[in-house]
């Protein structure tokens, strides 16, 4: 397929705000839903999350299930009991097939999720009904921990029977094996987040993140598959968003190591 970017310069509020790009620097878009996106809605964490592959985007199960539990909330005030409700049910309408790298229009459109769509959908649900919550980045893997009444529990979206863990005994013994060492590094930049297999061994990052940020490692995410195949150059776009949204070290080391690979391989520069 081939891909054809639209540039835009205007985004001085996000980027400027951040401190990632300079002013004279372009990002380029595939289409022009994504850049309607980063033009009017890149406040809003649920249109950041539709903007990677942004075409004709399917909202209609997202605001089914949001008329559902809006409907259970006014029924309950228990907050435990509405968080499985909410956990349980974003699993019926949305998070219904594990499917490593894919990417939220993935589940909007056929309820493929990963890891990071998976805990998108539940932190925004979580926001919505005033949870005290966490998203956790660690290095592949992407969770949530909530606190009712000083209590942790952690929403593991990959798991629909089981992903909700209350137990102390089993929230002790999960965060113990994402803790990270001391002067540990990450091992590979052009692994994935999405993957709970995956090994743990390297136990460098265990970080909070914001909706905001987490909507970086989509594009993040997105600009390993480039890379993987070999498109430094669409990689390095992807990246320079991924750089807006969250300016974290991994992205930065794999941009440039994209922009290595592009002069190596290609013998070209890429800006």
């Amino acid at each position: 397929m081939i891909l054809t970017y639209l540039a835009f310069i205007g985004l001085y509020g996000v980027i400027l705000a951040q401190g990632n790009l300079r002013p004279e620097e372009e990002l380029f878009f595939e289409t022009q839903a994504e850049k309607a996106i980063w033009q009017k809605e890149q406040e809003n964490p649920l249109m950041l999350f539709t903007a990677v592959h942004a075409k004709d985007i399917q909202y209609q199960k997202w605001e089914e299930l949001i008329q559902e539990l809006d409907h259970k909330r006014s029924k309950t005030k228990n907050d435990y009991n509405f968080l499985r409700s909410i956990f349980q049910k974003s699993h019926q309408t949305l998070l219904k097939n594990y499917v490593q790298h894919s990417t939220f229009n993935d589940m909007l459109e056929e309820g493929n999720f990963d890891c990071v769509s998976g805990s998108a959908t539940l932190g925004m649900l979580l926001d919505r009904y005033n949870y005290n919550y966490e998203i956790i980045e660690t290095d592949y893997h992407v969770f949530i921990l909530v606190d009712i009444n000083d209590k942790t529990i952690i929403l593991e979206s990959t798991l629909a029977i089981g992903g909700m863990i209350s137990s102390p005994s089993e929230v002790r013994a999960y965060l113990e094996s994402y803790q990270p060492v001391e002067f540990a590094q990450l091992a590979s930049l052009t692994e994935r987040l999405g993957d709970p297999e995956l090994s743990l061994d390297d136990h460098a990052i265990f970080r909070k993140v914001t909706l905001t940020e987490l909507a970086g490692l989509q594009y993040y995410n997105d600009a390993i598959t480039h890379f993987n195949e070999r498109s430094f150059g669409l990689a390095s776009k992807q990246l320079s968003k991924a750089l807006v949204l969250y300016n974290s070290e991994r992205i930065k080391n794999l941009q440039d190591l994209a922009k290595e690979q592009a002069y190596k391989v290609y013998g070209y520069d890429i800006k």
